[in-house]
């Protein structure tokens, strides 16, 4: 599909292309489903060709709503947006399903506050942006609701699943993908190797999706 965006919004990828297919695995309930970091509204706008009935897309990002509203503008949908950071904005609200695939791309520099940068840079441990989610995503779900994270393996998945599981979810990997460094690991490659986040010479990363589910 086309999908509209602005220079400063995230191009979707390999891992917006895993999200979605998890998501056709998983059969995403059909009710009210929010999209956290929607950039582009990519996954919002294939919720909501999977049947979803009622789809909420969050962002800080104004450039990542306006490219997500001409996106639903473009293919004739329907989606509620919200822009703001989604630990706040979204207080009290539930869901039936959570899609995620947030910024989690390790770097020396802390989490950017605007630009390009903003849609992935995710700190030194790649999980500025997860940890929050972590905490807040019990909250969001209602009973028998699930989410689905995207995160590439360079951000610790298995810290994703431990708390998780420690705030009472079900959560586990259910997808897997490898995929060649994109112009952004490629740049900063130099300091994975000396952070030990990757093997010398190493230029691809592996991608997993963690389903976690409300009990």
């Amino acid at each position: 599909m086309i999908y509209l965006r602005s220079p400063d919004v995230y191009r979707p990828q390999a891992d917006t292309a895993l999200l979605m297919r998890a998501m056709a695995a998983a059969a995403v309930p059909c009710g009210h489903v929010l999209d956290v970091c929607t950039g582009t509204g990519a996954i919002a706008l294939d919720a909501l060709r999977n049947g979803a009935k009622h789809v909420t897309a969050v962002d800080i990002s104004r450039s990542a709503l306006l490219s997500a509203w001409l996106n639903s503008r473009l293919h004739g949908a329907r989606i509620e947006l919200v822009r703001g950071e989604f630990t706040r904005v979204l207080r009290h609200r539930r869901f039936d399903a959570v899609l995620a695939n947030p910024p989690y791309v390790p770097g020396p520099e802390p989490t950017a506050r605007g630009g390009r940068a903003r849609a992935w840079n995710a700190g030194p441990a790649g999980r500025a942006v997860l940890d929050p989610l972590c905490r807040v995503l019990p909250n969001l779900l209602n009973p028998h609701g699930i989410a689905l994270i995207v995160q590439s393996t360079l951000s610790a998945p298995d810290i994703t699943v431990h708390r998780l599981r420690a705030d009472g979810l079900k959560a586990a990997v259910v997808a897997r993908e490898t995929t060649g460094f994109g112009p952004v690991l490629r740049e900063r490659a130099a300091w994975l190797e000396r952070a030990g986040l990757i093997e010398p010479g190493q230029r691809d990363e592996e991608l997993v999706v963690i389903r976690a589910d409300r009990p």
